[in-house]
């Protein structure tokens, strides 16, 4: 062999190992990645060749499927309740996903590594290559009461309803919602007109309410305020702090004052410009005396407490992403006054409220939500289970006392600004620990205020089952609007689980 030759024999050699190895990489390291590329043609058809696993809730209820549709000769995806869960699920379309299937979406298809031992016993058995079973933590009676409420108020809103002790989301809810099978449909002329028609719509029934946008907190947010102050060590809730009919604020010309104006009195403060214990200002929400806290407390402390309670995290997953909930660090005294009553740039989801009581409810202990409870193999195996994780320690258990029992000041003193919503008599006996907030949101065609509610029950008892966050936008009073809501998901999860 001459030695042009040995050469151009040697640099094929080279090009048939480097193709060899790369093959072998492609196969072993990339196919995962490849196989969920959207522009994998080969991908894409697939998925409607194989069943998609279901989705289903807590108590079994099926709330996603797919089957063959005859005519297309294709698997297609079903949610038969429509537009009650359709936070929850999200859509399964030929373009895109949204939701639970989309953060599942390899386990739901099928593609998971998990699932590879399952998928090969049936390619040599010949069975069909068939999706997980994905099952949250929502429970339907507590889902049905959340979108009923919010569908009778008319109004856009949220709900989000936990239990305290592990994080677990037992009901996630938004209005106006849409219904998925729009979206399911395998025929891409009719599908490109019903998205486009729903993204028109100006209700914007696409966006969740629950998890994808946030609202002013308003008097809500008092929680963080009054756990900063609790913590620092210098105040108990029988502290009595200055309670001013206005509050004068440094280089602001208009004084901060009360709702309607009226005076923060005890009935041992008669000028309207003395003391009240602490658990009064929370029961009565008194602004005056939370803006002068926030103030002396100031930005820092505030801020690390709202950190603690999981505001400012952008990382937030349960599992697919849930919009951030803000609070900034205020330096200048105006807006740290503003900011402790839920006021100037505060900004909460529903999730974030119902974290707000969650902690509190859990002894000072914030666990991290989570939707997905278990994913089911085909054949019934286990392939993964949601361990319960904390999230943060907002505050020790003796603070989360203090704060409770304000709370329960909230719904049970005749004084207490949900006492006719969300008392005993209107929750049918059950002891809610709660806290309104009736919030300026400055754009609002309704010209009402956004009306906000947090609270868990049972509050008398050293195990509450459930924290649940409300936010109706031009509501009006966060007692009028929210709370009701809030008191029928309790009922109705209490009911399911026999102890209401």
């Amino acid at each position: 062999m001459n030695r042009a030759l040995r050469r151009v024999s040697l640099i094929c050699l080279v090009m048939f190992v480097a193709l060899l190895v790369n093959v072998n990489y492609v196969q072993g390291f990339e196919a995962s990645s490849l196989a969920s590329e959207p522009h994998n043609g080969r991908t894409f058809n697939a998925q409607f060749q194989f069943q998609r696993g279901s989705i289903i809730t807590a108590d079994q209820k099926v709330i996603a499927y797919s089957s063959m549709n005859k005519a297309a000769g294709e698997f297609q995806r079903h949610y038969p309740y429509g537009a009650l869960y359709a936070p929850v699920t999200g859509f399964d379309s030929i373009f895109s996903q949204t939701g639970v299937e989309q953060a599942e979406d390899k386990q739901l298809s099928g593609n998971d590594p998990a699932l590879e031992v399952h998928n090969l016993i049936d390619l040599i058995t010949g069975k069909p290559k068939k999706g997980a079973t994905v099952e949250l933590t929502i429970n339907s009676a507590a889902q049905q009461a959340a979108y009923n409420e919010l569908k009778a108020s008319g109004k856009q809103g949220g709900v989000v309803a936990l239990d305290p002790q592990t994080g677990a989301i037992l009901a996630l809810a938004s209005y106006p919602s849409f219904d998925p099978n729009l979206l399911a449909t395998l025929d891409g002329t009719q599908l490109t007109k019903n998205d486009e028609a729903l993204l028109k719509d100006p209700n914007q029934p696409l966006l969740s309410r629950a998890t994808g946008i946030t609202f002013p907190p308003g008097s809500s947010f008092k929680i963080v305020t009054s756990s900063t102050a609790l913590s620092t060590g210098k105040y108990t809730q029988n502290t009595r702090v200055f309670a001013p009919t206005q509050l004068h604020l440094p280089g602001v010309s208009q004084p901060l004052i009360n709702f309607d104006g009226e005076a923060c009195n005890d009935g041992s403060n008669p000028s309207g410009n003395g003391t009240v214990p602490l658990i009064f200002a929370f029961t009565v929400s008194c602004n005056t005396v939370f803006g002068n806290l926030g103030m002396k407390l100031g930005g820092t402390k505030l801020k690390a407490q709202a950190d603690q309670f999981g505001m400012n995290n952008p990382n937030l997953t349960i599992p697919f992403p849930v919009a951030e909930s803000n609070f900034p660090l205020y330096t200048d005294a105006a807006q740290q006054a503003g900011g402790a009553i839920g006021q100037e740039s505060d900004t909460v989801t529903p999730l974030q409220e119902a974290m707000f009581a969650a902690a509190i409810a859990n002894n000072g202990t914030l666990m991290k939500p989570y939707l997905v409870g278990k994913v089911t193999a085909p054949d019934l195996t286990p392939l993964a289970t949601t361990t319960p994780t904390a999230l943060s320690h907002p505050v020790t258990p003796a603070v989360a006392g203090e704060v409770k029992q304000m709370m329960i000041n909230v719904t049970q003193s005749p004084s207490g600004t949900a006492h006719l919503s969300a008392g005993t008599q209107a929750s049918g006996g059950i002891v809610i620990a709660g806290k309104t907030g009736t919030a300026q949101n400055g754009v609002n065609n309704s010209g009402l205020d956004d009306a906000v509610f947090t609270c868990f029950a049972p509050a008398n008892t050293g195990n509450p089952q459930i924290a649940v966050g409300v936010i109706v936008k031009g509501g009006g009073q966060g007692a009028d609007a929210s709370a009701p809501i809030a008191v029928a998901v309790i009922k109705a999860y209490l009911n399911s689980l026999g102890k209401g």
